[in-house]
């Protein structure tokens, strides 16, 4: 599983704390200097004010920061968008592929049955991401730099093997079997299709016949 620079996405409206806000989005970019952190700002009639308290904030709470040099490396790359509905802001989300996502917005469960793409997910203002990195229960281990699009967190499914087991019934191969053929003479695998497949849809051919005479003939009494 890919693993990189950490990284936070953060949704949030004006029925957010914005000390709440930037407090998470700064537990993410103290980590290093190549951290994103980003905000998304679900504002239907703008909501420049409360950007405003937001920023505000990130100014106190970074000057109070030991890691503020390091903060600030990683917050030059980072950036707040305001999108107009919960649909905008779960696209821009889903394509990001965060992480971290955490759902500070009103009613977060209409934000989570949109989640497509997500490390792990953080939902309301009292579910800190730093919980889940030291003692909710949830995988710290998690895709960054939008591999959430192809994985997910480590958890006991990482450590199984699967073996996988196919069983065919000579009906189930005589349906399956010609579609085989086709694709094995795409590629041009000879092997593939006349000696796997071939010489055994010729002897159930032979056997379904027959059966299928019996079973006319027992119709038939």
């Amino acid at each position: 599983m890919p693993a990189g620079p950490s990284e936070q996405l953060c949704i949030f409206d004006a029925s957010s704390d914005p000390s709440f806000v930037v407090a998470d989005l700064l537990s993410q970019a103290e980590h290093g200097p190549d951290s994103q952190v980003v905000g998304v700002f679900v504002a239907p009639s703008g909501g420049h004010d409360f950007l405003t308290k937001v920023r505000q904030e990130f100014e106190q709470q970074v000057a109070k920061l030991s890691r503020r040099d390091i903060t600030k490396q990683a917050l030059s790359k980072s950036f707040v968008i305001i999108v107009d509905s919960l649909d905008a802001a779960m696209s821009f989300s889903n394509g990001y592929g965060p992480e971290h996502l955490v759902v500070q917005a009103a009613n977060p469960e209409a934000y989570l049955e949109r989640v497509v793409n997500a490390g792990s997910v953080f939902m309301g203002a009292f579910a800190p991401e730093s919980c889940g990195d030291y003692a909710s229960g949830t995988n710290h281990c998690l895709p960054t730099s939008g591999y959430a699009r192809q994985f997910g967190g480590v958890s006991t499914d990482t450590y199984l093997k699967y073996i996988t087991v196919q069983k065919l019934t000579p009906a189930g191969l005589k349906r399956v079997g010609p579609h085989v053929e086709v694709i094995a003479d795409v590629e041009e695998l000879e092997a593939h299709r006349t000696n796997a497949v071939t010489i055994r849809l010729a002897k159930i051919g032979r056997e379904l016949t027959w059966l299928e005479k019996l079973a006319g003939l027992c119709s038939f009494c």
